[in-house]
């Protein structure tokens, strides 16, 4: 990447982070998806109860290893059945470590998500101890419409094809609702495949600390 455009990005993130501690959340940041594992294993201890949400930036950052590791407890959904795994968003509640990304982080430190069964952005709300969010730069965007917007040209459809969901999206690259200048946050298409069901911003946080955002200096996940 080039060098002057990299020092920009690098303000941004550490723009982001400096407002993500005002809102008291951790953060952290890294250079690369390589200094994750390492900052992830700072955050967990032997014997912790560790689960996660449907995330591709995990995957692209290789934490599959460090968590299947015989000193913690990770209860790992992609080696479940689907009953298992319906089962799992309720045990999640009580875990304690939980792993997801964010669909976007706005520069003034406020988590946005957007999910289909919620399991996730009811995880990150409320129940496990600690919530780890990594999310690559390319999550970071200005404020919450424009985190709207990313969800719905840039997570959604993607995702709709990852998962199979039949939806205008998945068909056409991009929600239905940003061709109607009067749309709301949350309109979407009628489709029963659609993800777009549930909404979180997580602003300020009463307890400090609980959430842990690694922001990465590289382009990842959706």
């Amino acid at each position: 990447m080039d060098e002057n455009k990299k020092t920009i990005i690098e303000k941004r993130i550490n723009k982001t982070g400096e407002n993500l501690r005002k809102n008291n959340m951790e953060f952290y940041y890294a250079k690369t998806k390589d200094d994750v594992c390492p900052i992830v294993e700072s955050l967990i201890k032997e014997g912790d109860v560790i689960t996660n949400g449907g995330t591709v930036t995990m995957k692209e950052c290789g934490l599959s290893e460090l968590l299947n590791s015989t000193k913690y407890k990770y209860l790992d959904r992609s080696k479940m059945t689907p009953e298992e795994v319906a089962e799992l968003y309720i045990k999640a509640f009580s875990a304690d470590v939980y792993i997801s990304s964010s669909n976007a982080i706005t520069e003034d430190g406020v988590l946005y998500n957007v999910d289909g069964n919620s399991n996730r952005i009811a995880a990150i709300a409320f129940g496990p101890k600690s919530v780890i969010i990594i999310a690559g730069y390319n999550k970071i965007v200005k404020d919450l419409n424009e985190a709207e917007i990313r969800v719905k040209r840039e997570a959604a459809p993607p995702n709709c094809v990852r998962l199979d969901c039949a939806t205008y999206c998945k068909e056409k690259g991009e929600c239905v609702s940003l061709n109607n200048a009067d749309r709301q946050i949350y309109d979407g298409c009628s489709g029963d495949g659609r993800i777009c069901c549930n909404y979180l911003i997580s602003a300020h946080q009463r307890h400090k600390g609980r959430i842990k955002v690694i922001i990465v200096d590289e382009e990842l996940g959706y």
